[in-house]
């Protein structure tokens, strides 16, 4: 594989979202050079797929001004179960994939060494290298978006488990008996504040006459409940929707106070695209909710905030892993 240095050095980091995916471009300094996004298309399967992030990644080194001969290392941020060791996706249940060998494949065609992790422990990690984290000394990362994900920087080292990855705090149990989850447990953390939770609840008050804006909007249709849609209602004043979104993060508020006890972590970073949409709301009912619920020896020993990097957090993170020694 390639080792020698050249002032056209550079590390490819790569997110593998369930819908796009996105290729980013660094330097040593992790100054951006360059980008290429596409659609996933997940469902033209994963050996196609392979081929489109090849092509992505040749489409950013293009706009950055490299070639494949600059590349050092490569990042990928993947979602889904993964054996980290190896570098397979092995679930990748939003994009239809099983057992896809992605390290193997992409240190054959760029001939450099790959690193894959999980989506949002990569983007934990570049919140902590560079973004809201500020390389504190624990960092807790909590992504919401249609489920939730979670990460944990300690010490200056991702938290993950012998073969696969930790931290899926969607799936602590946050309402004993509550709804059914994805994974086939109740009452998961995902099952009861994810967006897909929140819109199903949105589209039941739009349609009893309780959410009038979303109603005119959205409609009831599940699939226009976007997080864009529920920060939209709230502002023009449909009074349900900002209180289940409320009464949701107040949920989310008493499960980072378990973990709190836990971890004591610094830094609590949140993101995904419902804290992008609410990002004050999420920050004012998140600090409300550990202030009353962790014990008085924590109080005061940790801050929250909002994710810095936005769409780049899990591609940086990744581009970051891929500089760090094996």
């Amino acid at each position: 594989m390639a080792s020698r240095r050249t002032a056209g050095d550079c590390w490819v980091g790569f997110d593998l979202g369930g819908t796009k995916m996105l290729a980013a471009v660094y330097d040593r300094r992790f100054k951006l050079l360059g980008m290429s996004r596409r659609k996933t298309k997940g469902e033209r399967g994963p050996k196609t797929g392979l081929q489109r992030i090849i092509e992505t990644m040749d489409e950013a080194l293009a706009s950055a001004g490299r070639e494949r001969r600059h590349v050092r290392g490569i990042g990928v941020g993947a979602p889904g179960m993964l054996d980290l060791n190896r570098g397979v996706l092995l679930h990748g249940p939003n994009l239809g994939w099983r057992n896809v060998p992605i390290k193997e494949r992409l240190e054959k065609v760029f001939s450099v060494p790959v690193i894959v992790a999980n989506d949002v422990d990569a983007g934990t990690y570049g919140e902590y290298r560079f973004g809201a984290g500020g390389r504190a000394r624990c960092v807790l990362g909590v992504f919401l978006g249609t489920g939730i994900g979670g990460g944990c920087v300690y010490e200056g080292h991702l938290l993950r488990g012998r073969v696969g990855s930790a931290m899926e705090i969607g799936h602590v149990t946050a309402q004993p008996n509550g709804p059914l989850c994805g994974c086939g447990r109740r009452g998961c953390l995902e099952a009861v504040c994810g967006r897909l939770a929140l819109a199903g609840q949105a589209a039941q008050a739009a349609y009893r006459g309780d959410a009038p804006h979303l109603l005119t909007h959205a409609g009831t249709d599940v699939d226009r409940m976007r997080s864009s849609a529920l920060a939209a209602a709230i502002r023009a004043g449909d009074a349900a929707i900002e209180r289940l979104v409320r009464d949701s993060i107040q949920q989310l508020g008493r499960v980072l106070a378990d973990v709190t006890h836990l971890l004591a972590p610094d830094v609590i970073v949140l993101g995904g695209g419902l804290v992008e949409e609410m990002g004050r709301l999420y920050l004012a009912e998140v600090r409300d909710a550990l202030d009353r619920n962790v014990t008085d020896v924590f109080r005061g020993t940790f801050q929250v905030r909002t994710a810095e990097l936005g769409d780049y957090a899990t591609a940086m993170g990744a581009a970051a892993l891929a500089t760090e020694p094996a």
